[in-house]
């Protein structure tokens, strides 16, 4: 079974392809479906979710996808469940196992991640219904104080215990400690604590006895806070990241996967471009995108079947993209190429 883990693990982290966190919760997705004026039901949500699977030459691009539990007990139009769908299209099934944030106990504006109980059965169950791997995520914000050390620990050794479990279940555990973008924090501010998080990070999952490399790291990219007057250049974000990695995490890990963060698009397409320059590492670096490549195709669709093929166009365009960063291959003239030929695309894709 470990020999099984590395290779899923591999596989997940691959050269040329990333991974698509189409987990959001039914309140998520409904948020963003309400925007665009989508009714939000389990059959609009389902759909959404078949048209994002199901495009075609996605699995080009795409290792896995991560699933939330509603959608991974749902089937396809054509009576498949998911989990099946994608094992046939070439991509693995992953499934968001925590139950969220909640307020950590005196610890004003900072949160700790649920869903540790009962998760060894909920695991056994998932692989059951044909999940490869899992993802937990952790939130950690910056501010006056924080995060604290209460924070950091609470959060780091639920990940770390959740993929102690998830190993032993049989899932390869993706570890997300998503430091937050939220703020006027300057990125030397968010430098310090995001090594401060990965350094309390690992030194968890040592002490839970995790494989290192049979996991894959989803952390979030080192920037300044979105309030913050002075945004940094593409390139020293790719820096800052990096000389952060090499000061954290240890090569053992096959591979990073990072968190677009409330990213647009573009710049988290820029910024993965930017982090791939500065190879080689002894980690792959990747990418597990949620809204940097759904936005594009939920804009595009609209909540109408027949704008399907537009949707899948668009995804598979902005997968492209971010999958030739990823490459250090991405060329800004990616994007007015999609824009001269999305019809040829989405009339090839219907």
């Amino acid at each position: 079974m470990a020999s099984d883990l590395v290779v899923m693990a591999r596989t997940l982290v691959q050269a040329g392809k990333g991974i698509l966190a189409a987990d959001e919760t039914p309140r998520t997705i409904g948020k963003r479906f309400e925007a665009l004026g989508i009714p939000s039901t389990a059959q609009t949500r389902r759909a959404y979710r078949e048209l994002l699977v199901t495009t075609p030459e996605l699995q080009e691009v795409i290792s896995g996808v991560i699933l939330q539990d509603e959608t991974f007990r749902q089937t396809t139009s054509s009576g498949l469940p998911f989990a099946r769908a994608l094992i046939q299209r070439g991509m693995l099934p992953g499934i968001k196992v925590d139950t969220g944030a909640k307020p950590l106990a005196n610890a004003p504006g900072e949160n700790v991640t649920e869903g540790l109980d009962g998760l060894r059965e909920r695991i056994a169950e998932y692989v059951g219904l044909g999940a490869r791997f899992a993802k937990w995520r952790a939130l950690i914000s910056i501010a006056n104080g924080t995060p604290t050390r209460a924070c950091l620990a609470a959060n780091t050794h639920a990940l770390a215990r959740y993929a102690a479990l998830c190993q032993e279940g049989g899932l390869v555990p993706i570890v997300e400690p998503e430091v937050l973008m939220d703020g006027d924090h300057s990125i030397e501010t968010c430098f310090a604590a995001t090594i401060t998080t990965w350094r309390a990070v690992f030194a968890e999952l040592a002490d839970q006895r995790v494989a290192l490399d049979a996991m894959v790291l989803k952390p979030s990219m080192i920037l300044p806070g979105k309030q913050h007057s002075v945004q940094a250049t593409v390139d020293e974000v790719g820096r800052r990241t990096v000389q952060g990695l090499r000061q954290t995490v240890p090569a053992a890990v096959p591979g990073i996967a990072f968190l677009s963060g409330g990213q647009s698009p573009e710049l988290a397409t820029r910024h993965m471009h930017a982090i791939n320059a500065l190879s080689p590492q002894p980690w792959q670096l990747s990418f597990s995108y949620g809204r940097a490549l759904q936005d594009p195709a939920l804009s595009a669709w609209k909540g109408e079947a027949r704008n399907v093929g537009h949707a899948q166009a668009a995804l598979l365009h902005r997968t492209r993209c971010v999958a030739a960063a990823r490459d250090g291959a991405y060329n800004p003239a990616m994007e007015s190429a999609y824009a001269d030929d999305s019809q040829r695309l989405s009339s090839v894709l219907v």
